[in-house]
């Protein structure tokens, strides 16, 4: 028991650290790339299961974020590929977006809201960079329409393997949510204070006898989930395959009936050796 530890990967350990006030200002402020001291205060909002459709059992659960009073943040991580994810995540930042304003209420009211998405799989197969920011920019001169919106993606399997000298706090962030061995959360302890918060957060979750039945019961969602989406996966493939096949032999069939109508067998004698009905045989005889 003493020695098991979550993985900071499971979104259920995530949302348990960033419980933390000093854990959320040293992440946002290594991703945000701006200075620890310039986040005054951050407060956690409502963080639940979201459900995107009625029979969804695993559900998102992210973490939502108010920093300095001005600025919205969702933070989410996923662990299996997602093609559509940066279509998903726009969705959901502009549905937060529009949440801000009611009825009667002018539009300076808007926060500034950012999405961060920590994902274990590779979204964008142009680059080896695991980190990427993206703003609305006016395409030729870079002019940014609005500060408004603002995605962060990172994507850990792209996270290197070493770790140099004068690694930034952003790729020691990567490494630590990746990790799963005590060494490894121990090293990247020593390199950074705000990830020495988060160790010893990590510690104490992990020896909650409640936040591991919550934990592995999260894990066991997850694992079942992707299972599920595989299979269904594989299922999909093997149709293909058996529809493929069975497009490739009536097409060969075809093409076998038209050589023999070229030497002039009977439609009869025909479809006894392609298995293609008379109707069909002679609908090729007028195609011919």
């Amino acid at each position: 028991m003493s020695e098991f530890l979550m993985k900071p990967r499971i979104d259920f350990t995530f949302k348990e650290l960033m419980a933390n006030e000093n854990v959320r200002i040293g992440f946002l402020s290594a991703v945000l790339n701006i200075k620890p001291e310039d986040i005054k205060e951050t407060t956690i909002l409502n963080t639940y299961l979201r459900k995107e459709h009625e029979e969804d059992k695993q559900g998102i659960l992210d973490v939502r974020i108010l920093m300095n009073n001005d600025t919205e943040i969702d933070i989410e991580i996923q662990l299996a590929e997602l093609r559509v994810w940066a279509d998903r995540s726009l969705f959901y930042l502009s549905k937060m977006y529009t949440e801000q304003i009611h009825t009667g209420e002018k539009y300076n009211i808007f926060k500034k809201c950012v999405s961060i998405s920590i994902l274990d799989f590779k979204l964008f197969k142009d680059t080896d960079e695991y980190y990427s920011c993206f703003h609305i920019r006016e395409d030729k001169r870079n002019t940014i329409l609005t500060d408004k919106m603002e995605f962060h993606v990172l994507e850990l399997p792209k996270l290197p393997q070493e770790l140099e000298e004068n690694s930034d706090d952003l790729l020691l962030w990567g490494k630590f949510i990746s990790s799963e061995r005590k060494g490894e959360f121990e090293m990247l302890a020593t390199k950074n204070k705000y990830i020495d918060s988060a160790y010893k957060q990590l510690q104490v979750i992990s020896q909650d006898k409640q936040k591991r039945l919550e934990y592995e019961a999260r894990e066991k969602a997850i694992r079942d989930h992707n299972q599920m989406m595989y299979e269904a996966e594989e299922r999909g493939e093997a149709r293909g395959t058996e529809k493929g096949i069975e497009i490739g032999e009536a097409q060969k069939a075809i093409n076998i009936a038209r050589n023999l109508i070229e030497l002039g067998l009977s439609s009869d004698i025909i479809s006894k050796g392609t298995g293609l009905s008379v109707e069909e045989i002679e609908k090729i005889r007028l195609e011919n």
